[in-house]
């Protein structure tokens, strides 16, 4: 299946269990708090044009900054111990992204630990969840004017590391592996959250052109 076809829905489930099984499993360069699909792939569509998954991450904040100048010497990176945890970069030293500026980008980073770059995956990474932060985006798309930013409200909580230990929802899971989610149209969604009827149709048509013009895996950092 080529990447303009999309991916197959049984290999795209299984894609989203492997990148829940590595968040679980292996250090990540920022915590990881909550994994979300939403889109595509949690509407049943087969195949899936575009796997949409989003990460919950915590800020990290002086994780080990005395160790910062030694990864600058080596990679010509910032922050690291700062933005991304030095022992995740001793463990994944390949995944190491870094901004424009050239200071770590945990966003880059966790895209490069969880995804490979030629699968028609796009991963959000926010500091907020998910639900609050479809809220926030679609005000700033509608004040902008701008719908490609505007986050498809559709999702499913996978998993989430809660205050008793790390927690997948087999329900939503096995509600994703038989296509049992019941959801609005993308236009209907929006109109859920206060657009009126044409601004929503507008709305979706934008969204739904914008991610069939993305190749490959992609990434988008938010910090609200």
């Amino acid at each position: 299946m080529t990447e303009a076809e999309g991916m197959a829905r049984e290999a795209a489930v299984e894609r989203v269990e492997e990148i829940i099984e590595t968040v679980e499993s292996e250090r990540m360069p920022v915590p990881v708090r909550e994994v979300w699909v939403y889109g595509d792939v949690v509407l049943g569509v087969d195949p899936v044009p575009r796997v949409n998954v989003y990460v919950t991450k915590d800020l990290l904040f002086k994780d080990d900054p005395d160790r910062e100048a030694e990864f600058r010497t080596s990679h010509g990176i910032e922050g690291v111990g700062k933005t991304v945890a030095a022992a995740w970069a001793d463990d994944h030293p390949e995944y190491l992204r870094a901004n424009s500026n050239g200071h770590a980008a945990p966003e880059k980073c966790l895209a490069a630990h969880l995804l490979r770059d030629d699968e028609p995956i796009h991963l959000e990474v926010c500091n907020t969840g998910f639900e609050s932060n479809v809220t926030q985006r679609l005000q700033g798309a509608i004040a902008r004017e701008d719908y490609t930013q505007i986050l498809d409200p559709r999702g499913a909580l996978l998993w989430a590391d809660t205050e008793d230990g790390p927690v997948r929802s087999e329900e939503a899971l096995a509600k994703l592996r038989d296509n049992e989610f019941v959801l609005p149209t993308l236009p209907r969604a929006l109109e859920m959250l206060g657009m009126d009827e044409s601004d929503a149709e507008a709305a979706a048509e934008t969204v739904q052109q914008y991610r069939a013009e993305q190749n490959g895996a992609t990434v988008r950092g938010d910090v609200v």
